[in-house]
């Protein structure tokens, strides 16, 4: 069995481009404007960016574990995949919360989209790019010196590296969602998620070397929890009660996914057991890391969210700096 491969960057620019339309005709939740039951749990809706899988582990796990459920709430996982409208949903009130990329949030929000963080799952972005071990390529910038790289240009993190590093010698491809080229050239390089295609190379017998791009200075959060800053503002207890389960779930999914994983297999078929559990492994350093244990699982600053908005202005993805403050929830998180 195959891990899925991951392809987001064309899904994040017709999300944006399609918000604002969307937003216009809205529908609001339900939530919204009901009066709360205390006889029976709140239902909630959480819209997915991708296929049931380990990097929204800790989301099943709170559900599984009976976190959601301890502090009064019934959850809706709703599984998504390419093209799925996240960011309309959430601000439209299809659904409650929705997970994003960080970078997809500020643009969202510079077209108008009233939507905040709360949560932010991975501290270090797990795009990458890999090529094979072979090359004996000792950093990213000699990547971009020789051989084939498949990427989607269009993404946020393809214009940072080109404006970092010199493309002449490269042969840029586009990306195919796949990981058949690789396999059969030595010299070709491709975008990844450092928890999906290493690992499918793997499995058919590759030998990929992983580059991070957080560690060449783009790092947005990812698997960013979203809701709309109206609910934020009028259920704030509740939102506070998500964001506790959901970290509740995170830390049970982190000390041992295989309860939950043999959930996701069920959800997600193409997922096997030991792929599931060698992607488990490869995230976990991305998501536990020094600063949550200090400040809690999905923590967020004000400096992170400053740094990525200013990238996107020089890139000219966004025309203005936004107020950062208005981008997060700061203190949902802290323990």
């Amino acid at each position: 069995m195959k891990l899925p491969v991951k392809s987001r960057s064309v899904q994040l620019f017709v999300s944006t481009l399609l918000l604002l339309a969307l937003t216009a005709c809205s529908k609001k939740a339900d939530l919204a404007t009901a009066q709360p039951n205390t006889d029976k749990p709140t239902k909630l809706k959480l819209a997915l960016n991708w296929v049931p899988e380990h990097e929204f582990g800790g989301f099943y796990a709170a559900r599984e574990s009976g976190a959601y459920r301890k502090r009064g709430l019934d959850v809706e996982i709703q599984g998504g995949g390419a093209g799925v409208p996240v960011l309309q949903m959430v601000a439209t009130g299809r659904a409650d919360f929705g997970t994003v990329g960080g970078d997809e949030l500020v643009m969202a929000r510079a077209r108008g989209a009233d939507v905040v963080a709360v949560f932010a799952t991975f501290q270090t972005s797990p795009q990458g790019i890999m090529i094979h071990a072979s090359r004996k390529v000792a950093n990213l910038a000699q990547v971009f010196e020789s051989g084939t790289l498949a990427l989607e240009t269009g993404a946020p993190y393809a214009g940072y590296l080109k404006k970092k590093f010199p493309w002449g010698n490269v042969k840029i491809v586009p990306y195919d969602g796949g990981v058949a080229h690789f396999l059969s050239d030595a010299n070709f390089g491709q975008q990844c998620y450092v928890t999906s295609e290493p690992i499918v190379a793997r499995q058919k017998g590759a030998d990929p070397q992983v580059f991070l791009i957080a560690d060449a200075g783009y790092n947005p959060y990812a698997t960013v929890v979203i809701t709309r800053r109206e609910l934020l503002q009028t259920h704030r207890d509740l939102v506070q009660k998500f964001v506790s389960a959901s970290a509740d779930g995170w830390r049970t999914y982190l000390a041992d996914p295989r309860p939950t994983n043999r959930v996701l297999g069920k959800l997600n078929p193409s997922m096997d057991a030991a792929t599931l559990a060698a992607a488990s492994t490869a995230q976990k350093p991305l998501i536990e890391t020094a600063e949550t244990r200090k400040r809690g699982l999905g923590t967020m600053s004000q400096e992170r969210w400053e740094t990525l908005s200013k990238q996107l202005l020089e890139l000219k993805l966004i025309e203005r700096m936004p107020n950062v403050n208005e981008l997060f929830a700061s203190d949902l998180t802290q323990r």
